[in-house]
């Protein structure tokens, strides 16, 4: 890769009442740049990532990034979308102008407003993800959806409410020591096993506890060429940024196989030359816990049907062979559409430079990410390191 992470700036994450895009957009951009050592001015391109499909009426933002500071005027700036993949969209947007040469310096920013909808009403806006022709019937959203895929796997390997409870306990566990968490409470075991009214069922075997946060946030970074990353204060190479899509249909694929994440994990090492072994820790797309224990299984940390095993041995705990989400995850973290993926660079990011405080890894410099869009329709890994 040609193509480093220089600056960064998070929003908290959660209910952000009072704000929309705009203003959402207008606490990071700039802090970023700043982080950076660098002036508005300084900007080449940006780069903004926003789902929408209905959580505001705005519907054309580019330019909003625009208004965060009147330095920006004139800059070229691109919308990118892929459902619950658009943050690593835009990430990617960026990097493939770099490694054009089209741009030195770019600004990437995720953003979502989802909490002024209904739970009904931004149910039915994710699930425009999905294909529409076969799946817009489905009961529950996305959460129907993972509640199919969830259903089915256990059809296969049997009961997996333990893992499923284990990995949102875990993820809860670590939000705890996450400043930009929007559920910071640490929830027990016992509590997500079983159903009660405060976790109830809400989809198939999934319970309130299995499903990520409806959220508010913004995230941005900024990203230039490596040599010009070398002067800079912190600088974490792109080793490897590959992107797989499979089918849009579930009825064309296994859908408990999660073919398109392990293929762009493969493709992944394969680029970068490393292995899973290599790896300090994962930032995973859990927007449900169910597609984290399939993402165990699609990495190759465990075989087919055994992604149990690592949530309940302790494989990915924070002190474990392979930590998973150490920032919490989607799960508790949260999960505003469009900044999800910028997050995940830039929790990875602060894991290999050492500067993620409470939540760091010991000795991390190896960091993976796996960011989806749809039910693993729109795959992205990235695998990030220190440039020095």
């Amino acid at each position: 890769m040609s193509a480093c992470i220089v600056g960064w700036s998070h929003s908290a994450f959660g209910k952000h009442e009072g704000d929309d895009v705009e203003s959402l957009i207008g606490k990071v951009a700039v802090q970023a740049v700043e982080d950076a050592g660098l002036s508005p001015e300084d900007v080449d391109e940006i780069v903004l990532g926003v789902f929408n499909e209905g959580f505001n009426e705005q519907a054309f933002p580019a330019s909003l990034v625009l208004q965060a500071d009147d330095r920006f005027r004139f800059k070229p700036a691109t919308h990118v979308e892929n459902a619950c993949a658009t943050g690593s969209a835009a990430v990617h947007g960026g990097l493939k102008s770099i490694e054009a040469k089209r741009a030195r310096i770019v600004l990437v920013v995720g953003v979502e407003k989802m909490t002024g909808l209904s739970n009904p009403e931004v149910g039915k806006a994710l699930l425009k993800a999905s294909y529409l022709k076969e799946e817009a019937g489905i009961d529950g959203g996305f959460a129907g959806v993972f509640g199919r895929i969830a259903q089915q796997y256990f059809q296969k390997h049997g009961d997996q409410s333990d893992a499923l409870a284990a990995i949102a306990s875990k993820n809860h566990k670590n939000g705890l020591a996450n400043p930009y968490a929007q559920l910071r409470k640490d929830l027990s075991f016992e509590f997500c096993r079983h159903e009660s009214d405060k976790n109830p069922f809400v989809a198939g075997p999934l319970k309130r506890t299995d499903c990520s946060l409806i959220s508010d946030g913004a995230a941005a970074l900024v990203m230039t060429d490596c040599e010009t990353a070398l002067s800079m204060e912190k600088a974490v190479m792109l080793r490897s940024a590959v992107q797989v899509n499979d089918f849009l249909p579930m009825s064309k694929r296994d859908i408990t196989l999660f073919e398109g994440c392990e293929e762009a994990w493969k493709r992944a090492f394969v680029d970068s030359g490393a292995t899973l072994d290599d790896l300090a820790l994962v930032e995973t797309h859990d927007c449900f816990t169910i597609a984290e224990l399939l993402e165990y299984e699609a990495m190759g940390l465990a075989p087919r049907g055994q992604g149990a095993r690592a949530a309940l041995e302790g494989w990915t705990a924070k002190d474990g062979k392979l930590p998973i989400n150490p920032s919490g995850g989607l799960k508790s973290k949260g999960h505003p559409i469009g900044a999800t993926g910028v997050s995940m660079h830039i929790m990875a990011s602060m894991q290999v430079t050492g500067a993620a405080g409470d939540m760091q890894i010991p000795d991390a410099s190896l960091a993976g990410i796996f960011n989806m869009g749809g039910a693993c329709v729109a795959n992205y890994v990235s695998i990030l390191e220190p440039l020095r």
